[in-house]
Formats: structure tokens, sequence, C-alpha cells
């Protein structure tokens, strides 16, 4: 019996809505749910050494839901 994959939105003011199936990365990188993926995994995944797919999904990783609003946070008067 199949699981669905949970497909999750995030929305910010003003930015096109961004959709993408939670838990790809892991199912890519062959690392259980819940646990935090090694870094020699997310390396590897990140020069396309599990393939396309993966290589995306990593780079959105890195790049979109690790950075948050930091970079604004650091313009802000204090």
């Amino acid at each position: 019996m199949a699981t669905k994959k949970k497909t999750v939105t995030m929305h910010s003011k003003g930015k096109k809505p961004i959709t993408f199936k939670k838990g790809g990365l892991h199912r890519s990188t062959h690392t259980p749910e819940g646990e935090k993926i090694p870094a020699s995994k997310m390396s590897k995944a990140l020069h396309g050494g599990y393939g396309a797919k993966a290589e995306k999904q990593a780079r959105f990783a890195k790049e979109v839901l690790s950075k948050g609003r930091k970079t604004a946070d650091k313009h802000r008067k204090k």
C-alpha cells in the first residue's frame, strides 16, 4: 500500500506561492524521515551524486528553506 506524499505550499507576502513535496530530499538521499541529512550526503546531493532531481531538491532546501528571513534581519535597525 503506497502512502500519499504531503504537498506543502509556502506563502510569502508579495511573492508567488511555492509548492513542494515534504520529505523528497530524504527519500532521494535514502535518509530516514525525522533524521537530519548528514553533511556528506547533502554535499553529494548538491553536486549531483544522487541525480538531477536530488540536486534541485538540495539547492531548494539550502537556499529557500534554511534561509528564511535571515537576510532581511541584518538590515533592520536595532
